[in-house]
């Protein structure tokens, strides 16, 4: 098939290296995205100035450009906002939901894939029970900080 020797114990080595470099090759990506963005919406920013100040626009009543703007609401944004305690609250049950069905999905697939085999006992499937009782702490989390009464906002 291949038109080289292909060995195919070189292919778990080669994912788990493959693995961090395309972890740090994919943040230093969305960095350089990240800049190239700001440094775009910055140019627009003056540009939409100097348009109305061609048009005659008093200098006074522009507002200043806010550089922290430009970061509100951008993809891979890492500022700190205040959030809402139903938010959170969401947040965790989201989480909380996917994370016990990732790990509902992972006891059911190796179950399944060492039900076929014979001789000694397997337990591989209690590979899924992790990330199902960390998806079942995340959804009592979000029983415990669901907001109660009127200040849901």
């Amino acid at each position: 098939m291949f038109p080289f020797s292909f060995d195919e114990g070189i292919l778990i080595p080669l994912a788990a290296f493959a693995i961090p470099i395309v972890a740090i090759t994919g943040g230093i990506i969305i960095g350089i995205v990240r800049a190239m963005g700001r440094q775009r919406m910055l140019e627009l920013a003056q540009r939409e100035r100097i348009a109305a100040i061609e048009r005659g626009v008093d200098l006074s009543k522009l507002q200043p450009i806010d550089f922290g703007q430009l970061d509100a609401h951008g993809a891979f944004d890492f500022i700190e906002r205040p959030s809402s305690p139903l938010r959170r609250a969401q947040g965790l049950l989201i989480g909380g939901l996917v994370t016990l069905f990732a790990g509902v999905g992972i006891t059911a697939f190796l179950g399944l894939m060492m039900q076929g085999k014979t001789g000694e006992e397997h337990f591989a499937w209690a590979v899924g029970l992790i990330p199902a009782f960390v998806g079942i702490a995340l959804l009592i989390s979000a029983r415990i900080v669901w907001p109660r009464g009127g200040n849901a906002q």
